[in-house]
């Protein structure tokens, strides 16, 4: 089990809580192998270099024989690390992140439960073939459906449309659906390009899009994937790749459907790739793991249509 911080490891402080907790403080009566603090930083600080060092770490227990690993950070970005472990996996073995929305030192802290649930999963062999898993609350959730829907409950992480893959019972992990397939793991990136994420709002003329300095930009539009006609000329003028998903939380971008100035038919006719079934932040991790590894404009498009698709 590899700590990398977060909620989970916090204590009080005179200013609040900070995390401190190393991870064998975490894995105190729990049977795991290698325990190793990677590092002690609130989730949303995290950096893909961190990123990275972790699922070196992970890859080598791999290599040694381990079933399953266990990485445990803060919530604020664990959709986004799951997803990123997800594209970058390429064992059977499972690597499991959790953390925690309770600290340890408020009632009914959350943290040791989901970190004995998450080693639960980790070392079935029914989690095998299944990528990246995200473990909270006793629910199993794939890492490329999973979202933080809300900001401090217990349930706070949910699969809309999916749902939860499994469920943790009596020490034991229940699946509802069967091993579903795989794409195969990306290449590692060699750079962190700088890849932005904004939302399409109302009024919105794309200043904002043509004001960017990036290596390549992802658009939270409206509905299935439409911006207004300012956004639509701005994205199209942008010197950058630009994806652009829907922010509605749940459902897919649509291909062929509207035909107005700034509708999806129109900016995949300008060019523009679209997430599909994939979230804006998961899209933008995806974008950045394929520019960091020098991918033509080709296989981007490929990886979003494949990785978007509802398989």
């Amino acid at each position: 089990m590899a700590s990398l911080g977060g909620t989970i490891a916090m204590t009080p402080t005179g200013q609040g809580v900070v995390p401190t907790k190393s991870a064998a403080d975490l894995v105190e009566g729990l049977a795991v192998g290698e325990v190793v603090t990677l590092a002690t930083t609130p989730g949303a600080s995290l950096t893909f270099d961190t990123l990275l060092t972790a699922l070196d770490w992970a890859k080598t227990q791999v290599e040694r024989g381990a079933r399953g690993v266990v990485i445990v950070q803060g919530t604020d970005t664990l959709e986004e690390t799951a997803y990123f472990f997800d594209c970058l996996w390429p064992f059977d073995a499972p690597v499991v992140v959790t953390g925690a929305m309770r600290h340890p030192a408020l009632p009914g802290a959350d943290g040791p439960a989901n970190l004995a649930a998450a080693v639960t999963v980790a070392g079935s062999p029914n989690s095998s073939g299944r990528g990246c898993l995200l473990v909270l609350n006793d629910e199993v959730h794939a890492a490329r459906w999973v979202r933080k829907t809300h900001s401090s409950r217990l349930d706070a992480f949910q699969s809309a449309p999916a749902g939860p893959l499994g469920l943790v019972a009596e020490q034991e992990v229940h699946y509802f659906h069967p091993v579903a397939e795989r794409f195969g793991a990306l290449s590692r990136p060699s750079a962190v390009p700088s890849v932005a994420l904004l939302e399409a709002t109302l009024g919105d003329d794309g200043s904002l899009v043509r004001a960017l300095r990036v290596d390549g930009a992802v658009v939270a539009a409206t509905g299935v994937g439409h911006v207004s006609t300012g956004m639509a000329d701005a994205i199209a003028a942008a010197p950058f790749p630009v994806v652009v998903a829907s922010r509605t939380g749940a459902g897919t971008t649509f291909r062929r459907t509207y035909g107005f100035q700034g509708s999806e038919s129109d900016l995949i006719a300008r060019g523009v790739l679209m997430a599909g079934w994939l979230c804006p932040r998961k899209a933008r991790i995806l974008l950045a793991l394929l520019l960091g590894a020098n991918a033509s404009q080709e296989q981007l498009a490929d990886e979003f249509e494949k990785r978007g698709s509802i398989w």
